[in-house]
């Protein structure tokens, strides 16, 4: 399977979106698009999939889009479903047809063989057996639920009606069918949003091990480090390739960048050399002939183009308390939260200069305390007190949502009515409202434009506390690169909610975790907690490990059956030698390419990824010996 766009274009109502656009998915392959808002990630996902056309090139460039085989693209479109009667677990299970369809014919086939010994029967059963081990028959319950267990839904939940379900619940749902459906090319914009940190982590575990191909548009820069191989920057219209995860991807970015710089300085130099030899030897008629031959050496160049800016457009401010306040800035005593209902009870006091990241599950309450400590949601026991002389500016994730028919120049001198138009135009133009964009109405912003207006306010009060909730759902990374900088060198106290593992991780000091068994606080940052938590689990599933094996289950055996059983292992275990073997030949060759004599990095992984396979290979190689022992003796109880 491949699909590949070379040259590509697109135009919505006549305005180009896409200019050059360059991508070849085939099967397996774990691809990252990134870029600046507004760049066309998404179009390009909608031009993938089909839902945009190529547009015509007045050019004589080639420009094609070609798939071979008959991929299927798999992409969230909308969560309504056919049947609304039917279980969440119906509704699940309905990703796995194919499974459940070879299932229900070995059932069959196990129960002709056992009536009926015959050789015809056992080879039925075989090859269904193999059909179904392949597919994932032993395994896809444990997968499904798995999966609804990370993605908060309780065992009640499992037996409900999906039209019980609320909104954000049936995207759910939908957004995990198709991913456990597993389509040949899978399609993901922005798949972490509105996730919490669990539910992401079995999402990156499960894209991991996803064996078809996938290609996900995603600002979280841990989620991409974890999942992807290759990236793909659109920027300028364009896209260009780089081969690794997020991180690697910025070292080779700025490192061609660099690169490109220093040849096209030295080019530079070199025609002007040149360019000066010609002016000096030219009309001195012992030395035109060579002047001749300067000027052709330079039309023969090819030439380096000069590497283009980076789109780094961003907002900023100059941001210091306009008061740092008293040490004590919050204390929090047994405060429970909730709608009525009970969801946590809270304990924190803060210090000034303190900066904690709130993160946990969906649903047990961190925006419901955030929303608490500033007065919109009653408390239900307990108390809070903030101290003397604080300052807060608080962020709602809802500011994304905001909406009025003011400009945003009306909107923010209303926040400041004393303040004059230049002083407000002067503000607004550091978080990227210059010019006519001041007289655009709130209502015609984007998501994350209304969140740049809404942190132009509150930076402009000159808090000594920030309370943020969830602040960069809406941003780039670009953007969340500006904030994070932002926070770290703010001299005052920041409280904030977040999902995004990497700003959270950039941010804190200490973390107020939201667990299903309370509410608990960690005196350090988020690597060290995540740490801690991967150590638990481990020390968990090894406790768990006697008491949950599966007690085997009951199989019809017989010698020839078994005889098939090590033959076919046998083979399969040969074949896996073969082609570790030939995948260490092709490393080793690309090792002596000339293209990579000079290149130390990527000889360092090439190195790594041969003493990765030939542990592999050695493995495999165990493995055949072993089965080919246990073929032997089983042919040999014949003679």
């Amino acid at each position: 399977m491949q699909l590949k766009i070379q040259n590509g274009a697109v135009e919505l109502s006549g305005t180009p979106i896409l200019e050059n656009i360059n991508i070849e998915i085939n099967s397996g392959s774990k691809i990252a698009v990134v870029g600046r808002n507004g760049c066309g990630k998404t179009t390009l996902l909608k031009l993938i999939s089909g839902e945009y056309s190529l547009a015509k090139r007045d050019s004589d460039t080639e420009s094609f889009f070609a798939v071979s085989g008959k991929p299927v693209i798999g992409v969230l479109k909308q969560t309504s479903f056919d049947d609304e009667s039917v279980t969440l677990k119906e509704e699940i299970r309905g990703a796995y047809s194919e499974i459940l369809a070879l299932g229900s014919a070995l059932s069959s086939a196990q129960e002709k063989m056992e009536q009926s010994q015959t050789e015809e029967n056992i080879k039925e059963y075989t090859a269904l057996l193999d059909r179904f081990t392949v597919a994932g028959g032993f395994y896809f319950e444990k997968e499904y639920e798995a999966a609804l267990k990370h993605f908060g839904f309780t065992e009640e939940q499992k037996n409900r009606p999906l039209s019980e379900f609320s909104g954000g619940q049936r995207t759910k749902i939908a957004f995990l069918k198709l991913l456990l459906s597993k389509p040949d090319i899978l399609l993901l914009d922005e798949p972490t949003n509105h996730l919490d940190i669990e539910a992401v982590c079995w999402l990156e575990e499960y894209l991991k091990g996803y064996k078809n191909a996938f290609v996900v548009v995603s600002h979280d820069r841990m989620f991409l480090d974890n999942t992807v191989d290759t990236v793909y920057e659109i920027e300028h219209g364009k896209t260009h390739r780089y081969a690794g995860n997020y991180t690697r991807f910025v070292t080779l970015k700025k490192q061609q960048r660099e690169q490109q710089k220093k040849e096209y300085e030295a080019q530079k130099k070199e025609i002007k050399r040149l360019y000066d030899l010609v002016e000096k030897f030219r009309y001195k008629p012992t030395k035109a002939a060579m002047a001749q031959s300067k000027l052709k050496q330079i039309e023969k160049m090819k030439p380096v183009e000069a590497p283009e800016a980076y789109d780094l457009k961003t907002f900023h401010a100059d941001f210091e308390p306009e008061d740092i306040g008293v040490k004590d800035v919050l204390s929090v005593t047994d405060l429970t939260v909730g709608y009525g209902k009970p969801l946590s009870t809270v304990n924190l006091v803060m210090k000034r200069g303190d900066k904690v990241g709130i993160i946990g599950g969906n649903g047990l309450g961190k925006s419901t305390f955030v929303k608490t400590l500033m007065g919109a949601v009653p408390p239900l026991s307990g108390g809070y007190k903030f101290g003397p002389r604080v300052k807060v500016g608080y962020f709602d994730q809802q500011m994304a949502l905001y909406s009025a028919s003011d400009t945003v120049l009306e909107d923010f001198l209303k926040a400041f009515p004393g303040m004059t138009d230049f002083e407000a135009r002067s503000a607004l133009g550091a978080f990227l409202f210059s010019g006519e964009e001041v007289f655009k109405t709130v209502d015609m912003l984007s998501g994350g434009e209304r969140v740049r207006l809404a942190l132009c306010k509150i930076f402009k009060t000159r808090p000594n506390f920030l309370i943020l909730d969830e602040p960069t759902n809406h941003m780039d990374i670009v953007g969340k690169e500006t904030l994070e900088e932002m926070l770290k060198c703010f001299s005052g106290t920041v409280l904030f909610v977040s999902h995004d593992r990497y700003f959270v991780n950039k941010i804190s000091d200490s973390l107020l975790v939201f667990e299903n068994s309370g509410v608990n606080f960690y005196p350090y940052g988020y690597a060290q907690y995540a740490e801690g938590q991967a150590l638990s689990q481990a020390t968990e599933n090894a406790e768990k490990e006697p008491k949950t094996q599966a007690k085997p289950k009951k199989t019809y055996t017989t010698p020839l059956k078994e005889r098939a059983k090590y033959g076919r292992a046998v083979s399969k275990a040969e074949e896996k030698v073969a082609l570790l073997e030939e995948k260490l030949d092709g490393i080793k060759a690309e090792v002596s390419l000339p293209e990579n004599a000079s290149d130390y990095l990527k000889l360092s992984d090439l190195q790594r990824e041969i003493e990765e396979t030939e542990t592999e290979l050695d493995a495999a190689v165990n493995e055949w010996e072993r089965l080919s022992a246990e073929y032997e003796k089983l042919m040999g109880g014949d003679n």
